[in-house]
């Protein structure tokens, strides 16, 4: 712990949404929210218009259409959203070489390693204040919270107190006092289950866990995260500031609007979510050595199957081979209904060892993977709501709706203020997708996709 407010953490507020907002004029002020559209899908982001009714992140989206069914609802642009937090983590960059993000819309950054020397309140007031000004410059209009503390706790925990569009700086000598009264889930690493466990024990508060008793708290947790979790509670934390950031494992998964109860039907959505993550190993530079396959039932029950090869690889084919295999060794579990599916990886090395295993050549043909033609996800045949379009007479726009071999579109840009509503045929040969490329050297970020 140092004695000074080092740490910065910088939050966007509401970003899918406050993107969208920010590129169709006419949702400006208006309830927007960014999700899965299917009858499965959940909210990834609702705007503060729309969380007035009562929306939140990882809501079901048949109860956020029904708490707020006047609210646009989007399926995502990926694109955008890469591109400006490209931009925030620029601003962030020339703060400090030690800039760690924590996702597309929040990062933390060390002020001491970028040659911050005065740390006094209001010295640290203005210099969040600029940042906050070169964010909503460099993004076209993006705000952020941005909070500054001693530590990664009590920078995110200032941040999310000068929510939305604010800034909180908490001095050193504070955090105790500051902390005490919060629920015990505003402590980092408590999910729901640990602080489920933790109600057991009468601990509702980062107070009540100060007085926990530790052999309980080691007995219901572990002593590991018993450890932890006392010390955070009094505001002691010591983790540094990484721009490092060290990845264990790379997966994606499919959430299907239908069950599926025969394996052969999810054999090409393992085809293709192998090549998805092969590509996204081999642009990291890294080899796998560990393959899971990860299923969720009708019943809500996740099972996940592994093997671990000899030696580690970045084949497509070897990928889907080893993935293929697990599901064929859970077809019992798949007659009960699947309704996602997920590939990962894991084991990552600097080198491949192919020679050491022969996973594939010992297969034989009828188990053999077929590719499909393209490996492209996200986007089906038809338009969705939100994707950016263009048309030969009317010019650049986005997706109201579409259905029924029509498409409707609102023609309008970021800088054109709101333009008007067409309805055009699906088919129609002057209109065409034009979607927001994200930067050539940007990861994927989707961890999960509706399909069907």
């Amino acid at each position: 712990m140092r004695p000074r407010a080092f740490v910065l953490h910088l939050d966007l507020d509401a970003f899918f949404a406050a993107v969208e907002q920010r590129d169709k004029p006419s949702l400006r002020g208006k309830p927007v929210v960014v999700g899965g559209l299917g009858p499965r899908g959940v909210v990834s982001t609702a705007s503060y218009e729309a969380r007035v009714f009562g929306l939140r992140s990882a809501m079901p989206m048949h109860q956020a259409r029904r708490l707020c069914p006047n609210a646009a609802f989007l399926a995502g642009r990926f694109g955008a959203y890469r591109t400006a937090s490209r931009a925030v983590m620029r601003v962030l960059g020339g703060l400090s070489p030690l800039v760690e993000p924590l996702s597309l819309d929040e990062a933390y950054v060390d002020l001491e390693a970028g040659g911050q020397t005065d740390f006094s309140h209001q010295a640290l007031i203005e210099l969040a204040q600029a940042v906050r000004a070169q964010v909503k410059a460099a993004t076209n209009g993006l705000t952020a919270s941005v909070g500054v503390g001693s530590s990664k706790f009590m920078a995110k925990l200032a941040s999310e107190q000068a929510k939305p569009d604010g800034v909180v700086v908490i001095d050193p000598g504070q955090e105790v006092d500051r902390i005490a009264s919060l629920p015990v889930r505003a402590v980092p690493g408590v999910g729901p289950m640990t602080a489920e466990r933790l109600q057991r024990l009468g601990v509702k508060t980062v107070a009540d866990l100060r007085q926990a008793l530790p052999g309980e708290l080691r007995r219901e947790l572990g002593p590991a995260v018993a450890k932890m979790l006392a010390r955070l509670a009094w505001a002691e934390d010591d983790r540094p500031v990484s721009a490092e950031r060290v990845v264990k494992s790379i997966s994606v998964e499919d959430t299907f609007a239908q069950d599926h109860f025969d394996p052969a039907a999810l054999e090409p959505v393992v085809a293709r979510d192998a090549a998805l993550i092969g590509a996204r190993l081999r642009r990291s530079g890294h080899f796998a050595r560990t393959i899971t396959l990860k299923l969720k039932l009708a019943d809500f029950a996740s099972h996940s199957r592994s093997r671990t090869l000899l030696g580690a690889v970045d084949s497509d084919e070897t990928i889907a081979q080893v993935a293929l295999d697990l599901l064929r060794d859970q077809a019992h579990l798949v007659a009960r209904g699947v309704r996602l599916l997920g590939v990962g990886l894991s084991g990552f090395t600097a080198a491949a060892q192919e020679a050491l295993f022969e996973v594939a050549s010992a297969r034989s043909d009828e188990t053999r993977v077929e590719f499909p033609a393209t490996v492209a996800r996200g986007r089906s045949e038809h338009y969705r709501p939100g994707d950016d379009v263009t048309h030969q007479d009317f010019g650049p726009g986005w997706v109201w709706g579409s259905g029924l071999g029509r498409v409707t579109v609102r023609f309008e840009t970021a800088a054109s203020g709101p333009g008007p509503i067409r309805t055009l045929p699906a088919d129609d040969p002057k209109l065409r997708p034009n979607p927001v490329l994200p930067p050539p050297d940007e990861e994927e970020d989707e961890a999960e996709v509706e399909a069907g």
